[in-house]
């Protein structure tokens, strides 16, 4: 049976993290030919391109199962070290995670710091929308992911995590100007009509909402101004300097409520995103740890399912 060289998935793995081939010689400590080398040598025993030679560079669909092994065997390696005693300072794994803005921002990091040190692992995080989040556990990109995804990615367990709540808000001096009458003539058609602001383009929830208020056949598309604001805390400014409506997690914006710097408004009304915890099944006692913990923290700060 064939076998990679540990050292050629070692250097795949970490100029896909790296971005460059000349910036993962410098982590490796190897000059940028002897990558190029074992680069080269890899796609010969693959028998396929495993690389793009953009910038950054990007693995191909070959590529991405390759990545998806490389970074197994980087894991198994580590939890074996670590069971015999082997690790060493500055020996980390780095443990590439997927999560949501708003998770992030609300509980996610929380996690990470009540992950016992003694693990050493570094966590390497991307931020995506947790309706697109398991494209990069199919990538080999990521480990894990948080993510609104139920239908477990192949290779992968996952459980529920809870429900990410939110609430429709806007600011009072927005509804001073586009609602003067509120909570008098607002529904799903006239909020549609209104500015809104939206996280980016990935962000359907505002509109889900309003569809969700309103029926299929209420609003065909969207008609009002849409604001683009794709930071979490910056994305909550915006609505409370009354630059449109939006939804909130309930979590960020619940005191703002009860003292009137927001209004909600539909409070019969809320948005409910269950949540998921995708990893990986290799056995693997770092990702049992990580699981563990994040298990937990959302049962803190999320509603149950």
């Amino acid at each position: 049976m064939f076998q990679f060289p540990s050292d050629q998935l070692l250097t795949f793995a970490t100029v896909l993290s790296e971005g460059t081939l000349d910036a993962a010689a410098r982590q490796l400590h190897v000059t940028p030919s002897a990558v190029s080398q074992r680069l080269k040598a890899l796609e010969q025993s693959a028998g396929r391109v495993l690389l793009r030679r953009s910038n950054p560079v990007q693995a191909t669909e070959a590529g991405e199962v390759v990545l998806r092994l490389a970074r197994q065997v980087a894991q198994l390696e580590a939890d074996a070290g670590r069971e015999l005693g082997l690790g060493s300072e500055g020996a980390e794994l780095a443990v590439p995670i997927v999560v949501n803005a708003d998770s992030l921002a609300v509980w996610f990091l929380q996690a990470l710091v009540k992950v016992p040190q003694d693990l050493n692992v570094t966590f390497d995080l991307h931020r995506d929308d947790e309706q697109h989040s398991t494209s990069l556990l199919r990538s080999g990109t990521v480990m894990a992911a948080v993510t609104a995804t139920p239908e477990p990615v192949q290779g992968c367990r996952v459980e529920s995590l809870g429900v990410m709540r939110y609430l429709p808000v806007a600011a009072p001096q927005y509804l001073a100007r586009w609602f003067p009458d509120f909570p008098k003539g607002l529904n799903g058609v006239s909020l549609n009509a209104a500015p809104t602001v939206d996280f980016d383009r990935k962000d359907t929830y505002q509109w889900a909402f309003v569809r969700s208020w309103t029926g299929t056949g209420g609003v065909p598309e969207r008609r009002g101004p849409r604001h683009f604001v794709p930071a979490s805390h910056d994305f909550g400014e915006a609505i409370r300097l009354g630059l449109g409506w939006g939804l909130i997690p309930e979590a960020q914006c619940g005191q703002d409520v009860a003292d009137g710097r927001l209004v909600e408004l539909a409070p019969d009304r809320p948005f409910d995103v269950p949540l998921y915890w995708q990893r990986w099944r290799t056995a693997s006692r770092g990702l049992d740890i990580l699981s563990e913990t994040v298990r937990d923290v959302s049962a803190q700060y999320l509603r149950r399912a």
